[in-house]
């Protein structure tokens, strides 16, 4: 092995399945910016929630069991990449997304909105998100990017309840 490069565990079946489901079906091998590849997933799923006819329980529903399996993937990948929130890991971005838009309006200028205010706040982890970061395993993973969404949601909640409709959608 190479000096300074970090110990991986082994690559079983479940290994990959992890990395798989933590990368998003590989979304996070991005070559540039791989968070934002990351939310841009969550986007496409919140679409097929919409035009599914999805309602606020089966929105809430998608978000707990995708938040359950990125935490089970999030600590065998941590594992894999021999470092804590790895870089192709972005089943937490999907899932920042979700909650950000959750009980949101469905428009365009929400959604952009929703986007962006989601990377910047994801980016800057307001308290108490980047102590939520240190958390173990993939629970840390998750927890921060779930923070960061949850002010995203409250702070596009705001703007659709004080803008003009016109504005928001």
């Amino acid at each position: 092995m190479a000096e300074g490069r970090p110990r991986r565990a082994p690559v079983t079946f479940t290994t990959r399945v992890a990395v798989f489901i933590n990368t998003c079906g590989f979304v996070g091998y991005a070559p540039v910016a791989p968070g934002t590849a990351g939310s841009a997933a969550g986007l496409v799923l919140y679409a097929a929630l919409r035009l599914g006819g999805a309602g606020p329980t089966a929105d809430a529903l998608v978000i707990l069991l995708l938040f359950a399996l990125g935490t089970w993937s999030g600590t065998r990948t941590e594992e894999y990449f021999g470092t804590t929130d790895p870089g192709p890991g972005v089943i937490d971005e999907v899932v920042g997304m979700l909650i950000t838009l959750f009980m949101v309006p469905p428009g365009p200028v929400t959604i952009l909105a929703g986007f962006f205010l989601f990377r910047l706040l994801d980016v800057i982890k307001p308290y108490p998100a980047q102590r939520l970061e240190l958390l173990h395993g993939g629970l840390g993973m998750m927890a921060d990017d779930c923070m960061a969404a949850v002010y995203a949601n409250l702070l596009l909640q705001a703007a659709v309840w004080l803008l003009p409709a016109w504005l928001v959608l």
